[in-house]
């Protein structure tokens, strides 16, 4: 199995992906190609994969365009038979909802970021920033409320971990460590996976 992938190096969805191939051991399998997405300024390459020009974006031997890191990183899983997305039944679901969370999580976050930084300031909302920041903490306080168990590392302990490692890369003041000491204690003890050392992100 190989796949191409447009890839980013401060995508939290593109170490997802990265972060999966490399518990697999396929990341020799992937060929990395450079992007520059972008809200606005969209990068066109991209469009040979995605048509909305966002990363990650993937294409199989067979010509099979995959996207977005969901699909991605399921393709992997199942082509390698990995196990990081369990079969049917309670694990599966747990799994794919803190997917969902850490996700959401991170969407809250980009519009944040891309509000504070695209944006002309004139024209940003103090509102909008505060509104998605109360997604971010909600989001953060039911992950403190549903930790993966010890050993844990599926799909969604991995959306969990790369989300927060997101959140640390772009936001490093936003103190969510603080009064969550236990999301805090489960996410410096998963960084220290090699799947998570070899994929953190760089600007």
């Amino acid at each position: 199995m190989k796949l191409s992938l447009y890839w980013g190096s401060a995508s939290p969805f593109v170490r997802k992906v990265m972060v999966v191939a490399h518990e697999l051991g396929i990341e020799d399998r992937i060929e990395r190609r450079d992007s520059a997405a972008h809200p606005v300024d969209r990068d066109t390459r991209i469009q040979e994969f995605n048509p909305l020009a966002k990363v990650p974006a993937a294409c199989t031997e067979d010509g099979t365009v995959l996207y977005d890191s969901r699909v991605i990183c399921e393709y992997l899983d199942a082509t390698a038979g990995g196990g990081l997305f369990p079969a049917a039944g309670p694990a599966r679901w747990t799994a794919l909802r803190r997917q969902a969370l850490a996700d959401g999580l991170l969407d809250a976050a980009l519009l944040i970021r891309y509000e504070t930084t695209i944006r002309p300031q004139p024209q940003q909302w103090p509102l909008w920033i505060e509104k998605q920041r109360q997604k971010v903490d909600d989001a953060l306080d039911a992950m403190t409320a549903d930790l993966p168990e010890d050993g844990c590392h599926d799909i969604g302990a991995i959306a969990c971990a790369c989300a927060l490692g997101w959140l640390d890369f772009r936001f490093p003041d936003y103190g969510w460590r603080e009064t969550r000491p236990a999301l805090d204690a489960w996410h410096s003890a998963f960084e220290t996976r090699p799947a998570m050392t070899a994929t953190r992100p760089s600007a």
